[in-house]
């Protein structure tokens, strides 16, 4: 591997694009540190040092943010806007024609789509900055901290509107960042991103550990934990790669004086059709309740029954409604992003069957009773990732967030698994070895 890393840096142009996705990152945990205009940076340390800064409700978020949205920086919503437009928009396609038919029109549709997706990560952006300026001017961002009314000493209009906008323009950035570096540098640039931002937060979360234990200074709870993490990593790889072919023979066709066709090949089904999207939704879910019950005020019995099972990620309540949760959008996104009619149809336009089975509507049963069949060992496999790590971790004193639980370990493989393969195929075009051998 450290062979294939030098030949990477070896090839002009592969070097150009490795550099300039480097230099990309740098810029962009750099401007995680910088804090807007109208926010008290030494009370926010001190809030952070002082409370429980990772384990509260803008925890999650604050992973995808790489620790900026607690510091309340000029990247503080990260790329968490660009991900919900994205979702949005994908399962818009299904429900809105106009978008279905731009979805089909190809690039010029895609190139539309992509526009649409900009302009409501702006939107959301604004919605999002001004939820966490309002969170931070009530104290609410870090509850138990004595300063945390201080965050924001000057609570007038014109901060507030300077606060929302200066976080709008940070999240335009970092789209506009992630862009560059699927144009100009190596993988999807928001995979990106999102990579960095997730392990940007290891360093502290191990250490964290390390302090917190008790069993030789921590170093034996610091251990166990990477060797856990190592074992989920492989576990996560092994049933990432998994696949289902189902084998498509295309007939031979003449036309004119040449024969097209004639060709074997297969629809790749992976186990884990929908990545890491039914874990993001079910959090995302799970925590409107707990939102909610943050900002009313009293002590109703709804509000008390929340904060007491839906808060804390190791509540039974929370984890069994989190586990079908994960299982329910694990089906419900696979079946709004692979269309087995579609996927017949096309097969059937080109002269395409699966062997044994009828052209046609048989050929979309088929593909549903399989898609159905393997979404049910991956849907499973999502949601004890999810929480197995998690309820492990908790029991060492991390929090839920911890960057070896469910969520980062299913997005750092996958980023890093995608990005290897980019770097794997053009290695190969110049008859290197690559990586993966």
């Amino acid at each position: 591997m450290l062979t294939a890393f030098a030949r990477a840096f070896k090839t002009p142009d592969l070097r150009k694009k490795l550099l300039f996705t480097l230099g990309i990152i740098v810029v962009y945990r750099v401007g995680t540190h910088i804090p807007i205009p109208g926010v008290d940076y030494r009370n926010v340390q001190t809030c952070i040092d002082a409370a429980q800064a990772n384990q509260g409700l803008f925890g999650l978020v604050n992973m995808f943010s790489g620790g900026a949205l607690l510091q309340i920086t000029i990247f503080a919503l990260g790329i968490m806007p660009y991900i919900t437009a994205s979702i949005i928009l994908q399962l818009l396609t299904v429900v809105i024609p106009r978008l279905e038919a731009l979805k089909k029109e190809g690039q010029a549709g895609t190139a539309k789509i992509t526009q649409y997706t900009r302009y409501l990560t702006v939107a959301l952006a604004i919605l999002q900055g001004t939820g966490l300026v309002a969170t931070a001017r009530s104290g609410a961002l870090f509850q138990g901290c004595p300063v945390a009314s201080q965050i924001v000493p000057d609570q007038s209009i014109f901060v507030t509107i300077t606060m929302v906008i200066t976080m709008t323009a940070g999240t335009a950035v970092v789209m506009w960042l992630g862009e560059l570096i699927t144009d100009r540098g190596i993988g999807n640039g928001m995979s990106i991103l999102m990579f960095i931002s997730i392990a940007a937060t290891f360093p502290s979360a191990l250490w964290a550990i390390k302090e917190q234990g008790s069993l030789a200074g921590g170093w034996i709870e610091f251990g166990t934990v990477i060797a856990v993490g190592l074992v989920m990593v492989g576990l996560v790889v092994f049933v990432e790669q998994a696949q289902r072919r189902i084998p498509v023979q295309y007939a031979k066709r003449m036309i004119g004086r040449r024969s097209y066709g004639g060709t074997s090949t297969y629809i790749p089904l992976k186990v884990n059709q929908a990545g890491v999207i039914p874990v993001i939704f079910a959090s995302s879910l799970l925590y409107i309740p707990a939102l909610i019950a943050q900002f009313s005020n009293g002590t109703s019995g709804w509000k008390t029954w929340i904060e007491a099972h839906l808060v804390r990620g190791d509540h039974p309540i929370y984890v069994s409604l989190y586990f079908l949760l994960i299982v329910f959008f694990a089906f419900f996104y696979v079946a709004i992003s692979f269309n087995p009619e579609e996927v017949a149809d096309n097969m059937k336009k080109y002269g395409g069957f699966i062997p044994g089975i009828r052209a046609g509507r048989p050929t979309a049963e088929y593909l549903s009773y399989v898609l159905n069949r393997i979404t049910w060992p991956g849907s499973l496999y999502l949601g004890l990732i999810a929480l197995v790590p998690t309820m492990a971790l908790v029991g060492f004193g991390a929090n839920q967030n911890f960057p070896f639980g469910g969520t980062s370990i299913l997005i750092i493989v996958g980023v890093g698994l995608e990005t290897v393969k980019q770097i794997e195929s053009q290695l190969q075009q110049r008859n290197y070895e690559g990586f993966l051998r």
